[in-house]
């Protein structure tokens, strides 16, 4: 049997793996924009904002094994630092009032792609200086730093006034991201995150997850795997956040808090957070379940006060039913399907 022949079946799993992974994210647009509701419009973009967030978020804590509470802080870096990039001199003079005019930042704009680009890579850069220590750390260890980070990146955002106008509003950004602007930016997350799982640096940080120590007598180099990964990682978290402030248009730091957190960390764990597959299913069934239950939630609430359907034998106001709903739903998958929706395994698995 030729080399080809032998490689060939461990190939072809994952390149199915990416073509029905980017084709029901094409069909998913396509389809929405036949709709043409704008309501549905913004849920499915915004649900492919959140697809780039959860896809960047399993090519680290995926791979690493390694639980990550900071990313959000790295989409905040991106939101901020996209607008940053993306606005014009006047633009910045309403947005941002307390960015001297001399700054070259301020006099600095460039076209929407580079601006996101440049989001991106603002956030790796903080990253992975920050990471360099970040990776050599374990287990609950890691977490509790990264979710220290993540106070540290809101605190700080809070009280730099001439870049983020501090705990005041943003607004008059230019409405740039579109659905099939965040289509093909989760396309190109997804395929990334399939090559880079298949790469010699995905493999060795699997290895280093599954056990160090062995991993390490084979040469493998944990804290630089993990750093790379890491890295990617946050970059990817750096575009999401710049998709997520050109479609929003008007944002604070507390967007990028505890809440935005949990959303990301629970649609990573309900879809599977060892494959791709799960990050895509996860963002998607927690962005549709999450749509419908917001939906209802705003239905029985109106039935209550009409006293009619329903809502009449509710005894008070729904307030956080999505959140509690979801968060049950984290308790049950980890009992009861710890490796997610997917069970850690792609749509097509090297076995089937």
């Amino acid at each position: 049997m030729s080399d080809r022949g032998r490689a060939s079946p461990i190939w072809l799993p994952r390149l199915v793996t990416g073509l029905i992974l980017i084709a029901g994210i094409a069909l998913l647009a396509i389809a929405t924009g036949a709709v043409g509701d704008r309501v549905f419009v913004r849920v499915v973009t915004v649900l492919f904002i959140n697809m780039v967030l959860v896809v960047g978020l399993q090519v680290f804590m995926g791979n690493s094994g390694l639980v990550s509470f900071g990313h959000v802080a790295f989409m905040g870096i991106g939101a901020y630092g996209s607008i940053w990039f993306s606005l014009t001199p006047e633009q910045k003079n309403l947005a941002l009032p307390d960015m001297p005019e001399e700054w070259w930042l301020h006099q600095t704009t460039l076209p929407f792609p580079l601006a996101i680009v440049a989001g991106g890579l603002l956030a790796l850069i903080v990253g992975g200086i920050i990471g360099i220590a970040l990776v050599r750390l374990r287990g609950a260890s890691f977490t509790i730093a990264t979710f220290a980070l993540l106070l540290i990146v809101h605190s700080v955002a809070l009280q730099t006034e001439v870049l983020t106008r501090g705990s005041r509003t943003v607004f008059g950004i230019p409405p740039y991201t579109t659905l099939w602007t965040v289509a093909a930016w989760a396309v190109a997350a997804v395929i990334v995150a399939l090559l880079f799982k298949e790469s010699a640096t995905g493999l060795k940080l699997r290895a280093a997850r599954e056990d160090e120590d062995a991993a390490a007598s084979l040469g493998v180099d944990a804290a630089r795997v993990r750093w790379l990964g890491w890295a990617l990682s946050v970059f990817i978290a750096g575009v999401g956040g710049g998709l997520w402030a050109h479609f929003i248009t008007t944002f604070s730091p507390a967007a990028f808090y505890l809440s935005q957190t949990f959303l990301i960390v629970a649609m990573l764990i309900i879809g599977g957070s060892r494959s791709v597959s799960g990050a895509v299913v996860g963002a998607a069934a927690v962005a549709l379940t999450s749509e419908l239950l917001r939906d209802t939630e705003g239905r029985l609430n109106t039935q209550r006060a009409d006293g009619a359907g329903l809502g009449q034998f509710i005894p008070f106001q729904l307030v956080g039913f999505t959140e509690i709903v979801l968060a049950i739903a984290i308790i049950l998958i980890l009992i009861w399907r710890p490796a997610g929706i997917t069970g850690g395994r792609e749509v097509v698995s090297r076995g089937s």
